[in-house]
């Protein structure tokens, strides 16, 4: 049973397809890279980021796909229009595509610009399995504020409108229990669950959109991944650490 993810590599290991494959493992599906992106960053932040050509990610994913073609597929850090068109182009070989749309940092730093923004919205979203926004992506995805139960179901259904098959919209930050929303066409499921106290942690949404795809390599339905993956991610922030200066990292269960 293999995974692939197609993200953006964090030299640090907190997040990024660092944090997909570690997580891939942890769950017991064999992890596949294609590297999309680099950053320098560590705990405190991102420095600098550089993309890989979209021409050099297409040959990543030919060439693996004509020897190991995974069951499931991610995407993380997506730098530029020319990857985000190649993703698009081969999504129907990518079995199940679940998109992480990394937009800004928890700080609040833009990593990509409109063009993405827009690319992501016009050509991946309508070939996504589940697109997966914490409240600022969500925000930036649809154009108006989520900050609250009402606006998330709102964004929800907005992204498929725009040809997400479903959406979990993550709602981490917002004041109180956090509540995840996952919509499709045929319903709305909430995630509710106390809140675990411990600071700023990198990488959950990685963790997050990584576990869902194991457990659709699995064979998990849609709802059951993302109920495992949620425990997968809560254990990982009970278990959490410091690893620099700055955010903590997720840490391993037991």
């Amino acid at each position: 049973m293999r995974a692939l993810t197609i993200a953006g590599a964090d030299p640090s290991g907190g997040g990024g397809l660092q944090r997909d494959l570690t997580s891939f493992a942890a769950l017991g599906v064999e992890g596949l890279g294609v590297l999309a992106s680099l950053t320098a960053q560590n705990t405190t932040g991102v420095s600098e980021t550089l993309t890989v050509p979209g021409a050099f990610v297409a040959r990543q994913i030919d060439t693996l796909l004509a020897d190991l073609p995974p069951a499931a597929t991610k995407t993380g850090l997506l730098l530029s229009v020319d990857v985000v068109e190649v993703i698009a182009r081969t999504a129907s070989r990518l079995g199940p595509l679940v998109v992480d749309p990394v937009l800004i940092t928890t700080a609040g730093q833009a990593l990509v610009d409109a063009d993405v923004q827009e690319a992501i919205r016009r050509q991946l979203l309508p070939v996504t399995t589940l697109v997966t926004p914490n409240l600022a992506e969500a925000a930036a995805l649809v154009g108006f504020s989520v900050v609250d139960r009402p606006s998330m179901h709102a964004a929800a259904q907005a992204l498929l409108g725009y040809g997400a098959a479903s959406v979990l919209v993550k709602g981490g930050h917002l004041d109180g229990a956090p509540i995840d929303l996952l919509v499709s066409p045929t319903g709305v499921e909430e995630f509710v669950e106390p809140r675990i106290q411990v600071p700023d942690v990198r990488g959950t949404g990685c963790a997050l959109s990584a576990a869902i795809v194991a457990g659709l390599v699995q064979g998990r339905s849609m709802s059951a991944a993302v109920a495992q993956a949620r425990g997968f991610v809560r254990a990982g922030l009970a278990a959490a650490a410091p690893a620099g200066q700055g955010a903590w990292h997720l840490g391993r269960p037991g």
